[in-house]
């Protein structure tokens, strides 16, 4: 991966991040959009959807604070929200940020994908 895990989300006992983990290359992405929208110091609500060629998709919103029933994760200074739902799918998720001539953007890492489309936007559990 191309930026770095916080400690915690790596030394977890079965080998797999609990929570949602982004490396300090996204995080630092994503605060320089979340600024630019006028929602700094907002967290980051990840969601899975129907749809993608894949059968199902992420879904990366900016929200102020989480909704009564989420999950609450922190990781390389921002707080991650995640529905239970959405939870079940993403259980381990890393996201980093690949940038330059050759970069793809965001970029998800899902343990529980059995299958994943060419863009990498949309999964199959």
């Amino acid at each position: 991966m191309q930026g770095e895990l916080s400690e915690e989300l790596l030394n977890s006992k079965d080998g797999v991040t609990k929570g949602i983990a982004v490396t300090s290359e996204a995080s630092s992405h994503l605060s320089e959009i979340m600024a630019s929208e006028g929602k700094a110091g907002f967290g980051l609500k990840v969601g899975v959807k129907g749809g993608g060629c894949s059968g199902l998709q992420y879904e990366l919103t900016f929200e102020k604070e989480p909704k009564k029933d989420e999950k609450i994760f922190e990781s390389n200074g921002l707080r991650i929200f995640v529905d239970l739902k959405s939870y079940l799918y993403l259980r381990g998720l890393s996201l980093d940020y690949s940038g330059g001539l050759n970069g793809k953007g965001f970029v998800f890492s899902n343990p529980n994908a059995v299958k994943t489309c060419g863009c990498g936007t949309s999964f199959a559990a």
